[in-house]
């Protein structure tokens, strides 16, 4: 066993020899199980005594046998060892020599053997494979990234291609179109779109190169060097545990306490890197690097690899540009981040190896491979925003200074939306986007970097719409049609709205006060100026926010009143009506029928179901089976005439003057089980009237299940007897 001065590694020795190297860690980790087997077989034997030692010496000098040149040098080695062996079968091979020597052993000494020895070795076997399999899937992740970049390079190719074959078939229609100008703009946005699509190809080559640079030369080296260092910290581990099994042979065996400290000695001159030193010298190869990406034009479009710096692209370039750059700071202050942290654990493992730290080595190396995953991942972001940065502005120059960038955010489209680039719907089940939070400029994800960076900053709402009109206009007439209706096509109808109301029924009186538009009037004097507003109309479907009127309008304050407090009480008791018919099904619930009254004893705290009286009994039902009646209003005792006006809608079924059809009513299929999430309650300050079947009529006092909250609109979504509807968020409180 020769010395070195300094110890060569795999990663700057062997390039890309990782399967072999890994199929030779493997098998000196796999090893170890022989050795732990050994152990466990021996203290069988020892216990024995006398002859089945040299039965076993002789065993397993025949696996060593064996197993020595894979150990050595590997399973296919460039260069055979012959009859060398590395460093650690030569210890292992004075371990059997001092077996054969050794006949008698005891019945402690097997037991250590197990509990010292043994057990230890199986669980650094573990922890050395699992570190191994890491490595190994590391590594795959690494090609398949890799490859991946490859693959990433031949799609754009690809797309590169098909645009030149669309620019080569709009060329060709520009000159047989009947439309000569559209055919001509066509082409020429094709064109604009084959170059941007170069440009990224040219990009994406760079991008792949640097790439594949980093792999053969950082990434793929240091996980060779992480390999050569498990192997190495196997051996150490492997010499810990022989030291050890040397030394209970030792202090047990007085006779033999010369022949274990020659094999203590042998032990302490194997150094972890002399099996790496053998491995190396017998599987050194010849290494060539693939040769960089370059540029392939495409065979349709005949094109050179210098990038395209006309306007249109300069502007795709910039957008481009100004992504990288606002990325490449953050990015590279993350990889310095995480590199020291790198370093940081790298001291700390050397200290521990040292001994100057005890901590446990297989964790701490554990914690240094998940960081250096993480730092390679950042790494790698941050060379692809370099390696973006400076192909572009080697070619056009830092085309970000004095730009006016949009401050563009992801946007989900609710409404009919136009792209202020292309002109075109913003179509999709999603209908996803960008929106400019400053001036409210829209367009298609694909149309993000083609827009010019020319905001002209945070915009009130008026400007936004005045912009966007402008915007529109400038877009519009290139994608917009003749104007006007062909001569064979006779002038459509008006398809204005009009008020084709021309009666109201006795039964609609309530009701006749609205305008066709769904404006609200109220009917009380002139002198209670408490119209109801309408601020705005609703998206699609939904009718304008109403506003409610003040409660003083028709509730005048209510005195002390000097009836006796038993019968006030009972007055004052919150009453219920069933929907459905209930079925108690479980302890403190109760069995009632639809229509029964109950009395409120304890209202939904949320769990979704309430206490009630119904005759003597009491229990709890669901809420969303009860009615809840609007609490009464105690008798004023001051005498006054004053009333309260009649409510400026009505769902009073007496006021129709035809009778609907008698419909049992059937209670929701699962009623709420309790200690589910706490529902959310509002009540009714006022009546409404539904002025559509995607709303519902609200009496004051009533209770409903808040569904949704008020988005912006006026309305909110709320539940009563199993039915979503909406209502005014004006005419409801929190419960």
């Amino acid at each position: 066993m020769a010395e070195v001065d300094v110890a060569p590694t795999f990663g700057a020795e062997l390039k890309d020899g990782f399967k072999p190297a890994n199929a030779w860690v493997a098998n000196g980790i796999n090893w170890l199980d022989d050795i732990q087997n050994f152990y466990r077989e021996r203290s069988v034997l020892e216990k024995e005594h006398g002859a089945k030692l040299n039965a076993l010496a002789k065993k397993y000098f025949e696996k060593k046998s064996k197993k020595s040149t894979g150990l050595s040098v590997g399973d296919t080695p460039v260069m055979t060892p012959g009859s060398l062996e590395n460093a650690s079968q030569t210890i292992w091979n004075t371990h059997l020599t001092t077996l054969e020597a050794r006949a008698d052993e005891h019945e402690r000494y097997g037991n250590e053997l197990v509990h010292k020895i043994a057990d230890p070795l199986k669980y650094y076997a573990a922890k050395f494979e699992e570190l191994r399999k890491r490595h190994s899937d590391y590594a795959g992740k690494l090609e398949a990234e890799r490859d991946s970049s490859y693959a990433d390079l031949r799609k754009v190719k690809a797309k590169y291609d098909t645009v030149c074959q669309e620019v080569e078939s709009r060329r060709k229609k520009s000159e047989s179109s009947f439309d000569k100008a559209k055919a001509q703009s066509n082409f020429q946005q094709q064109l604009q779109e084959m170059n941007n699509m170069k440009n990224t190809y040219l990009i994406a080559i760079n991008v792949t190169n640097k790439q594949k640079e980093k792999y053969y030369h950082d990434f793929i080296p240091e996980v060779m060097d992480g390999l050569q260092d498990l192997s190495e910290f196997r051996t150490l581990k492997l010499n810990s545990i022989w030291t050890m099994a040397a030394k209970l042979e030792a202090t047990m065996l007085t006779q033999s306490t010369t022949m274990m400290d020659h094999l203590s000695q042998e032990i302490a001159r194997n150094q972890p890197h002399l099996d790496s030193m053998m491995y190396i010298r017998h599987n050194m190869g010849g290494f060539q690097e693939p040769p960089d990406k370059a540029f392939e034009p495409s065979p349709i479009w005949h094109d050179d690899d210098a990038m395209v710096t006309d306007e249109p692209a300069k502007i795709f370039l910039r957008n481009v540009l100004n992504k990288s750059k606002s990325q490449l700071g953050e990015l590279r202050r993350e990889v310095d981040k995480k590199r020291r942290e790198v370093e940081g654990v790298k001291r700390l493992k050397q200290k521990v190896r040292e001994g100057t730290e005890k901590k446990d080595e297989v964790l701490v190396v554990t914690h240094l491979f998940s960081l250096q995953e993480d730092l390679h991942q950042v790494d790698r972001k941050r060379l692809t925003a370099e390696i973006e940065t400076s192909t572009i502005t080697s070619a056009v120059g830092d085309v970000t200074l004095g730009a006016k960038n949009h401050n563009f955010k992801s946007q989900t489209f609710k409404i009919p939306t136009n792209c202020d680039l292309c002109g075109e719907r913003i179509w999709g089940l999603s209908a996803k986007g960008f929106d400019c939070r400053d001036c409210g400029y829209t367009c298609h994800s694909k149309c993000e970097m083609k827009v010019p960076a020319e905001c002209p900053g945070e915009l009130s709402k008026e400007e936004r719409k005045k912009s966007k009109a402008d915007r529109q206009t400038t877009t519009g007439p290139q994608l917009k049609p003749a104007t006007g209706m062909p001569d064979h096509v006779t002038e459509p109808p008006d398809l204005t709205r009009s008020n084709t109301m021309n009666s109201l029924s006795s039964g609609y009186a309530a009701s006749a006060h609205r305008s066709i538009s769904g404006q609200v009037t109220n009917p009380r004097s002139s002198s209670e100026d408490v119209t109801p507003e309408l601020p705005g109309s609703r998206p699609a479907a939904r009718k304008p926010r109403l506003v409610a009127p003040p409660p003083t309008a028709y509730i005048s304050e209510l005195p002390g009143s000097s009836v006796s407090n038993t019968s006030t009480a009972r007055e004052n008791e919150q009453k219920g009506k069933m929907l459905y018919t209930f079925d108690a099904g479980g302890d403190g619930e109760l069995s009632v029928t639809e229509g029964q009254e109950v009395t409120i004893l304890d209202p939904d705290d949320g769990s979704g179901w309430v206490k009630v009286r119904a005759g003597y009994k009491e229990g709890i039902v669901p809420g969303t089976y009860l009615e809840v009646f609007a609490a009464p209003i105690a008798a004023q005792g001051t005498g006054s005439s004053q009333t309260r006006p009649g409510s400026t809608y009505s769902n009073s079924g007496s006021s129709i003057g035809t009778a609907a059809p008698v419909v049992k009513k059937k209670g929701p299929a699962v009623a709420p089980r309790r200690g589910a999430k706490k529902l959310k309650y509002v009540i009714a300050m006022y009546d409404y009237t539904a002025q559509g079947e995607t709303e519902h009529n609200m009496a004051e006092g009533e209770r409903f299940v808040l569904i949704k909250d008020d988005p912006g609109d006026g309305w909110v979504e709320v539940e009563k007897g199993g039915s979503t509807r909406s209502v005014p968020a004006s005419y409801v409180q929190m419960a």
